[in-house]
């Protein structure tokens, strides 16, 4: 039975573990496969009983999340979708005036295009083909600047900044043309650049830029400008499993062994003498590196794994949205994609109406 146990036991790590290994890892080819020992198992009530989210950390460009309980391929669809579907506003026609400085009118185009606008694309359509520019679906940027010399500057200066004024080109100078009703729809909320220390050019004396941007609603999909994540990625939940325990001067080498952090060295009483015992305090910060398993006194001791169903997700925005904001909006897409299936599958399924059957005949 002892056998049958370990064995089942086994089977189980498994489905639910991804297990580290010196050299590799090990893992089920069907994860979370358990119809055949639970035959009456119904999958959305353990779905809903096991799905989690707990918010690690949270600034507001900037959060940190557990996503439990989901499958990889729940977790990579959230994390593509952050990435390539949530709209956001961005310049995607820029209509150049005058532009004497030493960037080419395409290139100049292209860093305008990757420059974050704070603007609530909910407040905006999606532009049509064919579409005129409207208030609703377009926001109007201007550039008219030049650089000059610094009539105070002394005969022997030689540092830009105080030689040449306007020498930096930044986003600051990305002034906003309210079309429309736009004024009054964003009174409490100017319409402007995340960031006014972009740098989009170096320009010298009797160089100048004069220039129309419109912004349009889109998504990362069809240009990287409209993603509003810097980053979104997905980690496993680190795991520690200590076999027995590790005392003495070998709590000290497997602590060296792991991130700062991950295993603290205790003092611990025991039989009246106080003894050096290694203790798993923090293995989220773990990077699993392996360094534990290249040691022989510690390899029937431990054992490194990652639960399958526990993400720890990491979401930095651009700055155009919050980043809460960015994991809502993905969550309510991917419902949306749900019911477009469930929909479609409806009707697949749907038997044709008698009068779909029925032919028309000449009388």
């Amino acid at each position: 039975m002892s056998g049958r146990r370990s064995t089942s036991e086994r089977l189980e790590q498994l489905r639910t573990r991804v297990i580290i290994e010196r050299d590799g890892t090990s893992s089920s080819d069907f994860p979370f496969h358990n119809s055949s020992r639970y035959p009456d198992l119904d999958p959305i009530a353990e779905f809903r009983k096991k799905l989690k989210v707990k918010i690690i950390r949270k600034a507001q460009y900037d959060m940190e999340f557990d996503l439990i309980g989901v499958n990889t391929a729940i977790a990579n669809a959230l994390r593509r979708i952050m990435i390539s579907e949530v709209p956001t506003m961005a310049i995607e026609k820029v209509y150049i005036y005058d532009n004497t400085s030493i960037i080419q009118d395409e290139v100049f185009a292209h860093r305008l295009g990757l420059i974050p606008i704070k603007a609530d694309p909910d407040m905006f359509y999606f532009k049509q083909e064919n579409e005129g520019p409207t208030d609703m679906n377009t926001i109007v940027f201007k550039i008219s600047h030049e650089c000059h010399y610094n009539a105070k500057a002394r005969d022997d200066e030689t540092n830009p900044k105080n030689l040449y004024v306007g020498h930096n080109l930044l986003s600051a100078s990305l002034i906003w043309d309210p079309k429309g009703e736009q004024a009054e729809r964003f009174a409490d909320n100017p319409i402007q650049s995340v960031h006014d220390d972009i740098l989009i050019a170096q320009m010298r004396p009797g160089q100048r830029v004069e220039l129309e941007a419109h912004c349009e609603k889109g998504i990362g999909k069809e240009h990287a400008k409209w993603s509003p994540v810097a980053t979104a990625s997905y980690r496993l939940m680190p795991e520690i499993i200590l076999k027995e325990e590790i005392t003495g001067d070998l709590a000290d080498k497997f602590a060296a062994c792991f991130t700062k952090g991950v295993v603290e060295v205790v003092q611990e009483e025991v039989n009246g003498e106080m003894i050096k015992k290694a203790k798993v305090v923090n293995p989220r910060i773990d990077t699993v590196s392996r360094e534990v398993l290249r040691h022989k006194e510690f390899e029937d001791k431990v054992q490194l794994t990652r639960i399958r169903d526990h993400f720890i997700f990491t979401v930095e925005s651009t700055g155009i949205l919050d980043s809460e904001r960015i994991f809502i909006d993905s969550i309510h897409i991917i419902q949306s994609k749900c019911a477009r299936l469930l929909l479609a599958l409806e009707n697949k399924l749907r038997p044709p109406d008698k009068d779909e059957n029925m032919m028309s005949v000449d009388t």
